[in-house]
């Protein structure tokens, strides 16, 4: 089994995944980068669940209070920055679902290499998990 240098690299950019994740991938599949690649991701039902599951620890983080914004960072880029009060507004309109939706698309769209951050008022932040 010879693994380069170049499908490490190939399976780090096709998953975002570090160094180290994307050989052992190669090397529980003999260096095959699109069986390594589906070993790494999972699969779409798994991620829309694991989805739901984040979009409910965040809204349960939410309700407890002192929330201030909602962020999706990726890298510690940040790529989405929510703030809470507009779900609040959304609520008083009857659109209460919508930023939870837009939260959630952002998360599937950009993959796991996503962090959710909430961030407090006092400028603390939690990451759900």
């Amino acid at each position: 089994m010879n693994i380069t240098l170049e499908a490490i690299e190939k399976v780090m950019e096709l998953t975002g995944v570090e160094y180290k994740t994307a050989k052992e991938a190669l090397e529980k599949t003999d260096g095959n980068i699109d069986e390594a690649v589906k070993l790494i991701q999972p699969s779409a039902n798994d991620i829309g669940d694991d989805v739901k599951c984040l979009i409910d620890q965040l809204k349960k983080k939410v309700e407890e209070g002192n929330v201030d914004r909602i962020q999706i960072k990726k890298d510690d880029e940040v790529i989405l920055s929510v703030p809470v009060n507009i779900g609040i507004i959304g609520g008083i309109v009857g659109l209460a679902t919508a930023p939870w939706a837009l939260i959630a698309g952002s998360v599937a769209a950009f993959g796991f290499g996503c962090k959710l951050i909430v961030v407090k008022k006092d400028g603390s932040t939690d990451e759900i998990k």
